[in-house]
């Protein structure tokens, strides 16, 4: 009647009957998208709002049952139909909610169902009402079986996103920290957050990692953190080093924050990736900053001779060995005296291959079957292992120090690229002796060369490009440092 009387043109007339279509179906609308019978899980509650026909919309055991059965109350006690004339302005004025809004587009409210936050449709308003009742099962904060400290705070991330944001908003009281909403995945629609200080963060790379998340064509993030790090970084074959760091402390967190880099955190993830990394970012940990700097150096200091020993200890054996009259007379005692019946190289190579074997055991032991089984790995396999001839003691000592001192590094990652590393300079230096050796360290040197950190910076920045300054601040623990951030 409004068109025919007005004369109103066809635009006009299509954008109202739209209009009129999606307010008198939006109830059937949502329900034929989202609804299904199939899942037992996705509630559909229908009520009676101001005589209008009603819906809630939502996931169960997703949402906070008390504060909905209060909202509710609320929407049963409405009697002023005025207020349901306008979508928007029933939310801004009417409803007595914190998280609320109005959404129109039906796959941001499917989205939004999927994600648990509660839609309520009301026949005759264009759209939706978004109400973030969420209350996602998680754990409680503790501190990570990995990250730990002597010192210092003992909490961790956990797999909600919300609850992580707030333990880095707790540390950092600044007006300039951001925390960026993005969202990945075909499919799965990860919730991702960009956290960083606006003062401090190099836009560029802010710009170019925002523009990777929005425009990544994969199906899902199953794997949250490598699935990402894959997504925002094409690896090289070649270079096996890590390219992030990756924590679930929310203290080294912040603190790379304030250093003015990235942090990335994912739902269902509790760690977060922190954005641009070199390998001395990597090699660095919390208890360098919990302790006086005197002995927070020396930590740092043991913590990288132990990991150089680890990639050189077991080719310099070898090479020794190939090599027997060019050993020092003070050194001789690391030529074996029991008889070899294997090779020394290929009891190596069996040996790295074992360690592996025995540390995926480990990780799938019950906790209760996992001290005796370690004493019977640590005693029966090693004790017969050189009894039966297979391996000498020496081989069984240096790959020991070399199982043990992966360890003294916090990242997984880096402790597998030092063994690559050290297996490649092995099988150089069996097949050319000492020239393999030679060229198994420049070629493991070319590598962390080439290899870039995600900002296309170097790798083995402050040393190459050497910069004075920042790289005695990676090798000492200044007091400075300690009055800053805990990760420099």
């Amino acid at each position: 009647d409004l068109v025919r009387s007005r004369g109103l043109g066809d635009v006009y007339k299509r954008q109202i009957k739209e209009f009129y279509s999606l307010s008198k179906n939006i109830i059937d609308k949502i329900s034929n998208g989202i609804f299904a019978k199939e899942s037992f899980d996705i509630i559909e509650r229908k009520i009676i709002i101001c005589n209008r026909d009603s819906c809630l919309f939502f996931v169960d055991g997703l949402i906070n049952d008390e504060v909905m059965e209060k909202i509710i109350e609320f929407f049963y006690s409405i009697n002023d139909e005025s207020q349901l004339s306008d979508l928007k302005a029933f939310c801004e004025k009417s409803v007595p909610y914190v998280e609320v809004s109005a959404e129109t587009d039906l796959d941001k409210i499917y989205t939004g169902i999927l994600s648990g936050i509660m839609a309520l449709a009301i026949d005759g308003l264009n759209g939706a009402i978004m109400l973030d009742v969420r209350s996602y099962p998680q754990r409680d904060s503790s501190e990570p079986e990995k990250d730990k400290v002597l010192r210092g705070s003992h909490d961790g991330f956990v797999e909600t996103l919300v609850a992580n944001t707030a333990l880095v908003r707790r540390r950092i009281r600044d007006r300039n920290l951001r925390m960026k909403y993005l969202s990945a995945g075909i499919e799965t629609k990860t919730d991702i957050v960009l956290c960083y200080m606006d003062n401090k963060v190099d836009k560029k790379l802010l710009a170019e990692i925002t523009q990777k998340i929005e425009n990544a064509s994969v199906e899902a993030l199953t794997m949250t953190m490598q699935s990402l790090s894959e997504v925002i970084y094409r690896h090289k074959w070649y270079s096996p080093f890590p390219k992030v760091k990756n924590t679930e402390r929310p203290d080294v967190t912040a603190s790379a924050v304030l250093d003015g880099n990235i942090a990335i955190l994912i739902d269902n993830a509790p760690s977060a990736l922190i954005i641009p990394t070199s390998i001395f970012d990597i090699l660095e940990e919390a208890d360098d900053y919990y302790f006086p700097p005197l002995t927070g150096t020396y930590i740092r200091l043991s913590r990288y001779i132990v990991t150089i020993a680890s990639l050189f200890i077991t080719p310099i054996w070898l090479l020794a060995l190939k090599y027997p009259s060019y050993i020092p007379e003070v050194f001789a005692f690391i030529v074996p005296s029991d008889p070899i019946n294997i090779p020394i190289f290929w009891q190596l190579m069996i040996l790295e291959l074992a360690i592996d074997g025995l540390r995926l055991a480990a990780i799938n032991t019950p906790n209760m079957l996992s001290t005796p089984l370690s004493i019977i790995g640590a005693i029966v396999l090693s004790d017969f292992a050189v009894q039966s001839g297979w391996f000498i003691s020496e081989a069984m000592l240096y790959m020991a120090f070399v199982a043990i001192a992966n360890y003294s590094q916090p990242s997984y990652e880096l402790g597998y690229a030092v063994k690559f590393m050290r297996i490649m300079i092995l099988v150089l230096t069996e097949v050319f002796g000492i020239y393999g050796f030679i060229a198994g360290i420049v070629l493991t040197f070319i590598i962390m060369v080439c290899t870039k950190t995600i900002s296309g910076k170097s790798y083995l920045y402050p040393l190459i490009p050497f910069n004075r300054k920042e790289f005695y601040r990676k090798i000492v623990r200044t007091r400075a440092a300690a009055n800053g951030n805990i990760k420099k």
